[in-house]
């Protein structure tokens, strides 16, 4: 895995001096030619989680800007695998991308055989937005706080939800941080994690606030819990590890742009301003603020970076945690 990154360093600076090239009068006019035809934005995860309800809410946006439209694509399955092979082997002209969370680059860490190399399969263009992980609970819940939850664990198993990478190593973060008896069971996505604990099937589950939210706004679900290092304002009452006297449980869910390996510089160019273009409307602000995520819009460069240290902190929980890839 290291290896990975140790190449993906070296092909950065070329990589940088294409974004450069985006400057250049042909670049811009080959980008300006973009998009041709109808683009997808392939979500490799379940219809109403997080993931999905930012594709849609910028897909949109898009589309009025580009006068082409923009298609969001459900392709589930293998922990985000099999949407994203979709992308990797899609022709790299732009029309075909892929957005994902923190799962994308722990994948490696956790599954064997992956139909493709993470670290060159993909063009980064950006990281979209952030959001902390949460931990939420039934209404009907008999833990009425964090406290709770941490108290019980140290005496009883307890079944924690996950639907992905990310959201697997969270759980086993607080495991190992708090010296817990929860067990992990694993979902297809963060909407029938919701399901399940709203019917009683499952205790607790980590998820992202996009996709906890409008459970919660019906009064089905919680928030207990926010892996960050403070109360989110949406949240008031729920209570952050480090509070529950955790410390170190802090997981943020992020929402990463990727087009097939080889997209251009131009194209990578455009898409970014573009986005900047779109998420800059006060409105979308404060609609994805709502819903508990921040606009970032972070640089192709500096997101390489971002991820080469979120592989990093998760490898390491996953080697305390005695995780082999399976």
């Amino acid at each position: 895995m290291q290896t990975n990154w140790i190449r993906r360093r070296t092909a950065l600076g070329a990589f940088a001096g294409l974004v450069a090239l985006a400057s250049t009068p042909y670049a811009q006019t080959a980008a300006d030619k973009w998009p041709t035809k109808p683009v997808t934005i392939v979500v490799p995860y379940s219809a109403g989680g997080g993931t999905d309800i930012v594709a849609r809410v910028v897909a949109q946006r898009l589309s009025e800007l580009w006068g082409k439209p923009v298609v969001v694509d459900n392709r589930t399955g293998a922990n985000g695998a099999i949407g994203s092979s979709y992308v990797a082997k899609s022709p790299a002209d732009g029309h075909t991308l892929l957005l994902v969370v923190g799962s994308h680059v722990i994948n490696p860490v956790l599954m064997k055989s992956l139909p493709y190399d993470t670290a060159k399969a993909f063009t980064p263009v950006t990281r979209l937005a952030i959001s902390p992980m949460v931990l939420v609970v039934s209404s009907k819940s008999p833990y009425q706080n964090l406290s709770d939850v941490l108290a019980a664990a140290l005496k009883e198993e307890l079944a924690i939800g996950y639907s992905e990478g990310q959201t697997r190593l969270t759980g086993e973060l607080m495991r190992q941080a708090g010296g817990l008896k929860t067990i992990g069971v694993p979902y297809k996505g963060g909407a029938p994690i919701m399901v399940d604990i709203i019917g009683g099937h499952l205790p607790l589950g980590f998820t992202s606030v996009l996709t906890a939210l409008p459970h919660i706004q019906s009064g089905n679900l919680r928030v207990i819990g926010v892996a960050a290092n403070e109360r989110m304002a949406i949240f008031p009452t729920a209570m952050t590890f480090k509070e529950a006297g955790l410390k170190g449980v802090e997981s943020l869910n992020w929402y990463g742009l990727f087009g097939p390996a080889g997209l251009s510089a131009g194209v990578v160019s455009q898409i970014n301003r573009d986005l900047k273009k779109v998420t800059s409307d006060p409105a979308l602000i404060k609609q994805m603020h709502d819903q508990g995520a921040e606009i970032v819009m972070t640089p192709p460069t500096e997101f390489v970076n971002f991820l080469q240290q979120e592989t990093t902190k998760w490898q390491q929980v996953a080697q305390r945690g005695g995780f082999s890839a399976e």
